[in-house]
């Protein structure tokens, strides 16, 4: 199973603040569906909160301390629970949030990564990526459009 984190920051490695994300990038929304539509998300409690709802076409794996039920998720106390359920599948996806990032880098084999060319005002952050572990295997640019107001980049990186 190849465990792969899904994530978008800004330059500064800022992903939310007051536990939302800080920009609105429709292509960066159809690049996170198109690659994780049909397969499984893992996420922590507070990322599940601010979604508001499980995300369609996908398995909705919530990790969480609390003793909680989730309607259309299941609900685990540990990363590494959550990754037991999925001990069949092809490829599972960490979707966040920073805590959950941390937690999961060390069982990472692949990162799909979007980066917003803007550093933000945050008070959420991704952890730093040692570039001596990952290659970078895939990129594209884009520049702002009508639709997306910023320069962004998809990078994919396989853990060396």
């Amino acid at each position: 199973m190849t465990v792969s984190i899904i994530v978008a920051i800004g330059e500064n490695h800022a992903i939310g603040k007051n536990n939302q994300l800080l920009w609105h990038m429709p292509n960066d929304l159809k690049h996170f569906k198109d690659i994780t539509s049909g397969r499984t998300i893992i996420m922590g409690r507070k990322t599940f909160d601010s979604v508001g709802k499980p995300l369609p076409r996908r398995r909705n794996i919530v990790v969480t301390r609390q003793d909680i039920i989730i309607p259309g998720c299941e609900v685990v106390k540990s990363i590494e629970d959550g990754l037991a359920l999925c001990k069949n599948e092809d490829e599972v996806f960490i979707g966040g949030g920073a805590e959950i990032y941390k937690l999961a880098m060390h069982l990472t084999d692949r990162i799909y990564l979007t980066i917003i060319h803007k550093s933000f005002d945050a008070d959420t952050f991704f952890p730093g990526i040692d570039k001596s572990e990952w290659k970078e295997v895939k990129r594209e640019d884009f520049e702002l459009d009508e639709k997306n107001p910023l320069p962004y980049s998809f990078i994919t990186l396989e853990r060396q």
